[in-house]
């Protein structure tokens, strides 16, 4: 029988660097895989369905996404040479760079779209020693509200692929919202019934759950798993060489730096909650040249950027897993998935309404770690209460209200349209408003800051 019960913690061992026993480590790899595989599966899908690609190319692009995936975990996990932020991070390709990627796609041709994703990966590099200086305009409460929103964008999105496309005649179809619902319920069930190693495994647990009523209601079928070939070998620039237009690849540069805007945040948080030692801010240039690194890679390899996801927030929360030996484990899986044909093929075989169950409440523990920062902020003082009320505000309007600045221009669309970049950025800018610039009439919060281990500090 698999042993999979932890070894006594050792004092002098980190949390994030605890090296659990091989079964342990292979199960809480499997359930960070399973929940994960929502991104790459709709991201493949999506290119193909709207770029209408032929099946095989549509195929062989799911194990370009899965490998580039895998590998990018991998670095992030392990840390090498400066590259990697040495946290339990799985990386996945970007909701908001993949329709980016699509819009030029579809106003250039494919090889644009690829060059722009390479040329994006090497303005991580150029970017990154002058992002690292702003690092001090991310307090808590910018961190908090960007975390309230990475929550809110998630759920309308995974949402939507469980309705389906608004007008379709399987539009809001009662089987797929009763999947979704039954896999949300199964895995709270879970978590209050069970103690120890199962309760950690909820979240997978609820998916299998889902997975086992789909299957028996006819909703998800094997046939077809094994037939095809056994290994999948991605191939280096499927749609082509790629072309390096600078004009077409802005829309996607500028979203890089919301996208590292992003990874500040879910850096400084996943480092919270797995209690690293140290300075948080001293990891984030690794992180993000490992989401540089992960995104070149996957360019050559037809894909859109792959970045780190604030799914790893809410998983490690969920599960309570904070081991990085765990998502190097999950790195491994998502190799072989890519690899192994059938493996990729069982992994698609999940109806997607399942997998965006699982996605949908992993995505609210987000949210909640946003307001867990959030709630230690002190909102007495005018200039929290409007930083707080303002990225809120610019935030979730163009979420809420989709096409809210559809009359801008194209290139104004793509961080106003954006509730995430808008109410993240609102956040800095009100806050370095009320606390950075001038001689402020509103006490300025570092007196007696509250830190994100919710200890007061005094400033410097």
């Amino acid at each position: 029988m698999m042993n999979t019960t932890p070894n006594p913690p050792d004092a002098t061992v980190e949390p994030v660097d605890e090296r659990l026993p091989l079964g342990t480590m292979l199960l809480y790899g499997l359930q960070h895989v399973l929940v994960m595989a929502a991104a790459p599966i709709t991201a493949a899908f999506l290119i193909g369905h709207t770029l209408e690609l032929p099946d095989n190319v549509t195929v062989g692009l799911m194990s370009a996404i899965f490998l580039a995936c895998g590998l990018a975990g991998i670095l992030q996990s392990v840390g090498v040479s400066g590259f990697g932020a040495r946290l339990p991070f799985v990386q996945v390709p970007g909701g908001a760079p993949l329709v980016i990627f699509l819009a030029i796609a579809q106003a250039t041709d494919l090889q644009t779209a690829t060059g722009a994703v390479i040329l994006t990966g090497l303005f991580y590099f150029l970017a990154l020693p002058f992002f690292t200086r702003v690092l001090r305009f991310f307090p808590p409460i910018v961190i908090g509200t960007m975390l309230l929103l990475v929550a809110v964008n998630l759920i309308r999105i995974f949402g939507g692929l469980i309705t389906g496309r608004p007008g379709s005649p399987e539009f809001a179809a009662m089987g797929n919202i009763g999947l979704a619902l039954v896999t949300i319920a199964c895995t709270v069930i879970f978590a209050r019934c069970f103690t120890g190693m199962w309760q950690r495994i909820a979240v997978m647990l609820g998916l299998l759950a889902g997975a086992a009523v789909a299957v028996a209601s006819g909703a998800m079928s094997f046939s077809g798993v094994l037939e095809g070939p056994i290994m999948a070998f991605p191939q280096p620039f499927p749609f082509g060489m790629p072309k390096f237009d600078l004009f077409a690849s802005l829309p996607l540069i500028i979203f890089s730096v919301v996208s590292m805007t992003e990874a500040t945040g879910q850096t400084l948080a996943t480092a919270e909650i797995v209690e690293r030692k140290g300075d948080h801010k001293a990891i984030v240039p690794r992180n993000i040249r490992a989401d540089a690194l992960g995104s070149l890679f996957g360019g050559c390899f037809g894909t859109s950027l792959i970045i780190t996801s604030g799914e790893n927030i809410g998983i490690i929360r969920a599960t309570g897993v904070r081991s990085r030996y765990v998502t190097i484990a999950a790195g491994a899986m998502l190799v072989l998935l890519a690899l192994c044909a059938p493996l990729g093929r069982l992994a698609y075989a999940i109806p997607t309404a399942v997998v965006a169950g699982t996605a949908v409440i992993v995505f609210a523990i987000i949210g909640v770690m946003g307001i867990n920062i959030l709630r230690r902020v002190d909102f007495n003082q005018n200039g929290n209460m409007f930083t707080l009320a303002a990225a809120l505000a610019m935030g979730l309007i163009p979420i809420v209200v989709p096409g809210f600045y559809s009359a801008f221009p194209q290139h104004l669309q793509i961080v106003l349209g954006n509730g995430l970049a808008m109410g993240t950025l609102t956040a800095v800018l009100v806050n370095i408003l009320f606390y950075h610039l001038g001689h402020s009439r509103t006490p300025a919060p570092a007196t007696k800051q509250v830190d994100l281990a919710g200890e007061h500090i005094k400033s410097k």
